[in-house]
């Protein structure tokens, strides 16, 4: 029997007023009537609980979590000059961090062929350990993560962050940690203005930790390269047990707070080789939304990703892209590639077919 891909949301997404902002609540009505009218693309719709506050705190200092939930009670407050919070934030935020590691105890529990997608706000992946930021109040994927290192017994996961921004509060969590590799595609000079590729984590960390950072009119070519060429290849070397994806849809064309141009195809792409990889690598792949601020655009491609996603993987091993599958290892990717081969000398093992 096939294995029924779950979505996870929770009313109080909406609850979370940030007024004239472009993280607004608009994004999660559009993206919810378009599943809608989809029948949910054949997912089943679950109920996210709120997330255990020592939950939070695995990732997250007292001070911040207090922090947040302090301004929260207060009303409409500016933590920063562009992350704000109203009274209905603190319990989104809860929730959105339940919808993360609810996520995760269902791919965990239903094994390889498991996918799912959790689609909350805030967003979460520039929230740093004692820092809420870049419109995020804790760190969602980070807590789901951190909750299958330490209570599934899951040895090693995969973050694949394609938003458009680094995920620099991901990055900073996990700096030192090999129990996760973290590969992040974003732009580059852009908000929050880190993720070089010098910036390769500490310790037992050093080198899982990956960024590959691209110019502003990059799009469809550059993406799926360094998706396919880059980060599928640093998977098969690092046999991750749990794939998460932070899904970003602001390198879309259409998006107003970038310059990238990638197109539905491009995230199509991308979804279908992570879930080639998943396949492949027999392990549970989740996805949890993060940016995208052009209505009709991130809602057409969350459809998409959802619907890709749950299509039957293609035949092992992953590097085929759909209509794109055509497109050449792009410079970038060919650089990145000889630049990690240090760090991971494996790389340099035939891979694709």
């Amino acid at each position: 029997m096939a294995i029924r891909p779950v979505y996870l949301s929770h009313p109080s997404s909406r609850d979370h007023d940030t007024g004239a902002h472009p993280e607004r609540v608009e994004r999660i009505t559009a993206i919810e009537e378009l599943l809608a009218a989809r029948d949910w693309c054949g997912y089943e719709c679950v109920s996210s609980p709120a997330a255990d506050r020592t939950l939070i705190a695995r990732v997250h200092s007292a001070a911040h979590i207090e922090r947040v939930e302090a301004a929260s009670r207060a009303g409409f407050v500016a933590l920063d000059e562009d992350t704000v919070v109203s009274p209905g934030s603190y319990v989104a935020a809860l929730h959105a961090c339940g919808g993360a590691v609810e996520l995760v105890r269902r791919l965990v529990a239903g094994g390889a062929g498991q996918v799912g997608f959790s689609a909350h706000r805030p967003p979460g992946h520039h929230a740093t350990p004692t820092r809420a930021m870049g419109f995020c109040l804790f760190n969602n994927i980070a807590v789901g993560a951190r909750y299958a290192i330490a209570e599934l017994g899951v040895r090693r996961v995969l973050i694949l962050d394609w938003d458009v921004h680094h995920g620099n509060g991901t990055s900073d969590i996990f700096w030192e940690c090999d129990q996760l590799l973290f590969v992040s595609v974003h732009q580059s000079p852009l908000y929050p203005g880190s993720g070089r590729p010098s910036e390769l984590g500490g310790g037992r960390g050093r080198g899982y930790t990956v960024n590959l950072p691209v110019p502003a009119g990059s799009g469809d070519e550059t993406f799926v390269s360094l998706v396919r060429d880059v980060a599928l290849p640093l998977a098969r070397c690092y046999q991750p047990e749990l794939i998460l994806v932070s899904a970003g849809y602001d390198a879309h064309a259409d998006d107003p707070l970038a310059g990238c141009t990638v197109s539905d195809a491009g995230y199509g792409a991308m979804t279908a080789l992570v879930r080639d990889l998943a396949g492949e690598l027999e392990a549970p792949a989740g996805f949890v939304l993060e940016g995208g601020y052009d209505l009709d655009a991130l809602a057409r491609c969350v459809a998409l990703t959802m619907e890709t996603l749950a299509m039957p993987a293609r035949t092992r091993p992953a590097g085929h892209a759909g209509p794109l599958g055509d497109l050449g290892v792009h410079p970038l990717a060919a650089e990145a590639h000889t630049r990690l081969l240090p760090l991971w000398p494996d790389l340099a093992a035939p891979q694709r077919p």
